[in-house]
């Protein structure tokens, strides 16, 4: 019997994120405080964020997780566009923990109803009482199912086989439907978790037959065997025909991961049931992973082939378009930020579609500075909601500078950041993948791109108006007599909206590390 050899450091991001679940399920039994959970999951972050700059440090020396040489045995890569959205994932998970730890109780804990009370008598004395309610509290399973979601996208990101990618996006959507619906109190946690779930087993049906297609085209599953068995001069595929169709299949798949029209209509309903430190992680974390992998992919399989980029072209129109378009009608702002979610997948989606190093390098760009101030801008959501809601309206915003002038400071730099404002990251994300677009003779395409920043700077600048211009709704004037339990944000929400907020500062004031890195990452891609 002949076992596969592993490469241990490449896999070690994954192996930190799961042993730390396992700790955190066995930890969750003797601890009383469950803070201690949130930081040993902070920690195991931390830690595989560091095996992360190890590998991209000494990358030659670990170029394989799985299989020794470069070929049809190699499941993942230690290369720089898998360690590169790694840190990505890494970063998004480990500011969702910190935003998580203080607010995880307003969702994990739920009453089981004890049973009647049932008393035989002996006279008229009672002398047998059932229990009442009784308050469990799984914080531990909230913390261990976001560290396996981690696990499986940063698995996403560094996969060289389409089985490899499979199973990864598998991992992390289990845990992500479960994630959806925590909230037991709140039903349309549950009925956003069930929509999720369903929706994504058809993905995942899709995106099974699409690999059981693109085998019997090419006689394997490795991205690297494909692209050599598909060169001009290769060998003879009599079942090449189903290759596109293969191809066409992943792309549903993906663009359910990713909330492409028409495959988005999960999105709203999933963003605003769930828990917000949930919606805040996966509406970052999955498009970093699935976008890394859709790379990929479209290197290998499609080889960034013409055909192909047209597509991606008319899909990245489409949810740009009607993303910005819902958006603008929303009165819920975790509805908003779904609708504007979609459409930024459109805006990344256009790097692709360029086909060239400079639209791959901007999307990249953009998947990074994306993540901080997506993510920053849910951490203020969190902040401002009360403690028995689940979501944020306009008329709560309404006068928040007289309130908390510095939360609304660092809200107004995360709406300019998304809207596209320069000198900060948002702005020069946009302006890298249109700038690809028009090296690849797509100029139309950018030209859309820049209609819809313009289309979706106005929802972003409204909640900025109604921050700082408005006066405050009655809900708030009642907050403010104190006739209405609310909760001040804690200094961990603070914190996290502050690292956003710093980090969407320093990706747009101080680009050339951050460049270059991308640039490396994506010379060895086969791109026109």
């Amino acid at each position: 019997m002949t076992f596969p050899t592993l490469n241990f450091p490449v896999i070690a991001p994954q192996i930190v994120l799961v042993a730390a679940a396992l700790i955190i399920l066995l930890a969750d039994l003797m601890v009383a405080n469950k803070r201690i959970l949130g930081w040993i999951s902070l920690i195991a972050v931390i830690g595989a964020l560091a095996a992360v700059f190890v590998c991209r440090s000494d990358s030659a020396a670990f170029p394989l997780a799985l299989g020794g040489p470069s070929g049809p045995g190699t499941m993942a890569l230690a290369d720089g566009l898998g360690l590169f959205a790694s840190a990505a994932v890494l970063i998004a998970a480990g500011l969702a923990i910190l935003l998580a730890i203080e607010r995880v109780g307003d969702f994990s804990r739920f009453e089981k109803p004890g049973s009647e009370k049932k008393q035989a008598r002996s006279g008229d004395h009672p002398i047998a009482e059932a229990p009442g309610p009784q308050v469990t509290d799984r914080a531990g399973a909230y913390y261990a199912l976001l560290l396996l979601a981690t696990a499986g996208m940063t698995a996403m990101a560094t996969a060289s086989d389409l089985m490899t990618i499979f199973i990864a996006l598998e991992i992390f959507s289990l845990a992500l439907y479960i994630l959806v619906g925590f909230n037991r109190r709140d039903l349309r946690s549950g009925e956003a978790a069930l929509k999720y779930f369903l929706l994504g087993a058809f993905a995942s049906g899709f995106f099974l037959y699409g690999i059981a297609l693109i085998y019997a085209a090419t006689g394997t599953t490795s991205l690297e065997a494909i692209l050599h068995n598909i060169q001009p001069m290769s060998i003879s595929l009599p079942f090449r025909p189903l290759l596109p169709v293969g191809m066409g299949l992943l792309l549903v798949g993906f663009g359910f991961k990713l909330a492409l029209v028409p495959f988005h209509m999960w999105t709203p309903d999933a963003y605003q049931g769930a828990p917000t430190p949930v919606t805040a992680f996966m509406s970052v974390a999955t498009k970093a992973a699935a976008f890394a992998a859709l790379i990929r992919v479209l290197a290998a399989v499609a080889s960034y082939d013409r055909p192909w980029l047209l597509a991606l072209a008319a899909l990245a129109v489409l949810t740009m378009t009607l993303g910005n378009l819902a958006a603008l009608r929303q009165t819920s702002l975790k509805r908003m930020l779904a609708y504007s979610s979609i459409a930024h997948a459109g805006y990344l989606l256009i790097g692709l579609a360029a086909g060239n190093q400079l639209g791959v390098e901007g999307a990249l760009y953009y998947l990074l500075a994306y993540t901080f101030m997506n993510l920053g801008a849910f951490a203020v959501l969190l902040a401002v909601q009360r403690r028995d809601e689940n979501d944020v309206t306009g008329d709560r915003i309404l006068g928040l500078a007289g309130r908390q002038p510095l939360l609304a400071a660092l809200m107004a730099v995360l709406m300019f950041s998304l809207a596209g404002i320069p000198p900060l990251a948002g702005f020069f994300g946009k302006l890298y993948v249109f700038s690809g677009a028009v090296e690849a003779g797509l100029a139309w395409l950018a030209i859309v791109g820049v209609l819809n920043s313009a289309l979706g700077a106005y929802y972003y600048l409204r909640v900025t108006i109604l921050m700082f211009m408005a006066e405050p709704a009655e809900s708030d004037q009642e907050i403010s007599s104190g006739k209405v339990e609310t909760l001040q944000p804690g200094w961990a929400v603070m914190t996290t909206v502050v690292l956003a907020v710093l980090g969407t500062i320093v990706l747009g004031l101080w680009q050339w590390p951050w460049t270059q890195t991308i640039a490396q990452a994506v010379s060895t891609l086969a791109l026109r």
